[in-house]
């Protein structure tokens, strides 16, 4: 009877490093619909982590409370903005409901900003008269929206509830996940710096450091140049006499998060301007916001963006625009984050180059030898 062989068809560390690599691709398969949510997390964490090292200091290193602390903290300030903005939307709807009930009973002309506009302004100005200026054209649009389109509002409704419940789902998971970050973080990133430098020796501990420091970089300067840009054009919404101008600046700092919100706020401010008889101040408004717009985007953001990497102006609108389109609100800090990845790969294989071969010296004082010509050739010339 012959005696089984003792050789195995794959070696223990090939087969181990094989049943890794499928464990982490079941885990992405079963766990991608929360990577969303994780990434959050670590955004949060690593912007907040000076804050959180203060804080545990000041409770004797304990990382459970302070931990609870901060994700009180965290909640209280995304809250906070949420129920004082569902109070103003809730007053302005109440506002609106007023005027749809008036205008119901009444009827109401067409604004003057509406018709002068211009190229539509006249199209416009026929529309409005044919369903909103006479009595009872609110309640007529009404029947035929909710007639026509009863199943289309069904299933909106239903979708825009999923949505909710789906976000307030998101939120609950990255409240927990931040909180384990917060408890165990410093422990488990001594765990991915070993598995780092076991990878990637001699470069983990430069290129590592870059990803907190360009997250914590980019909500900060995010966080100040929207801030900045809605005061900035606020008081200018202000000195050119556009109504609710503390809204409209509140409003302006927010989409100055998106790549090119604040334009586009200004941009709409200044036609209403002009459309409502002020074209020197919509003018004016216009020439301001677009200046103000240029000095930021070309010195403040890839100065503020971007961390110790210093992204020029290209990489970082590229990495603002691919983060949104691919993730949405978050994308505005892994775009810059990958792309300063990048950029730091880059100048590290740079740095290899020039250190391995070095460039060649040209003298400059040196003049361009000529071959010898024959005895003939010379004598000829």
């Amino acid at each position: 009877m012959a005696r089984p062989s003792g050789a195995a068809l794959i070696s223990p560390t090939s087969a181990a490093r094989w049943l890794l690599v499928l464990i982490v691709l079941a885990g992405i398969y079963f766990f991608h619909g929360f990577v969303v949510p994780v990434l959050a997390a670590l955004v949060i964490a690593f912007a907040s982590w000076p804050l959180y090292s203060r804080l545990l200091v000041q409770l004797n290193g304990n990382r459970t409370i302070a931990a609870s602390i901060a994700i009180l903290l965290i909640l209280g300030f995304i809250v906070g903005p949420i129920m004082f903005a569902s109070t103003y939307a809730f007053h302005e709807i109440r506002e609106w409901i007023g005027w749809a009930v008036e205008t119901n009973r009444t009827g109401a002309p067409t604004p003057d900003w509406i018709s002068a506009l211009p190229v539509i302004g006249g199209w416009l100005d026929m529309q409005w008269t044919r369903f909103l200026d006479h009595p009872g054209a609110i309640g007529e649009l009404t029947q035929i929206v909710s007639g026509a389109n009863i199943g289309n509002i069904y299933r909106v409704a239903l979708a825009a509830g999923g949505k909710a419940f789906g976000l307030l789902l998101a939120m609950l998971f990255m409240l927990i996940a931040l909180f384990f970050i917060y408890r165990d973080g410093r422990s488990f990133a001594a765990q991915v710096d070993r598995l780092g430098e076991r990878i990637l020796p001699m470069r983990w501990e430069r290129i590592s450091r870059i990803v907190p420091a360009t997250i914590s970089s980019t909500v900060t300067g995010m966080t100040l140049i929207a801030i900045g840009e809605g005061i900035v054009l606020g008081v200018a919404y202000w000195i050119a006499g556009v109504p609710s101008a503390v809204t409209l600046g509140v409003l302006t700092g927010v989409m100055a998060l998106f790549p090119g919100g604040a334009p586009l706020s200004f941009t709409l401010v200044s036609i209403y301007l002009v459309s409502s008889g002020s074209p020197i101040a919509g003018l004016a408004l216009f020439i301001w916001g677009s200046v103000e717009l240029f000095i930021v985007d070309k010195t403040l953001r890839p100065r503020l963006v971007g961390g110790p990497i210093k992204l020029p102006f290209l990489p970082t609108f590229f990495g603002l625009i691919g983060g949104v389109k691919t993730m949405g609100f978050l994308g505005l800090f892994i775009g810059p984050v990958l792309m300063a990845l990048l950029v730091a790969i880059w100048r590290e294989w740079i740095r290899e180059i020039e250190a391995t071969d070095p460039p060649a010296t040209i003298r400059l004082d040196a003049r361009p030898q000529t071959p010898d010509l024959p005895e003939r050739g010379r004598n000829a010339s």
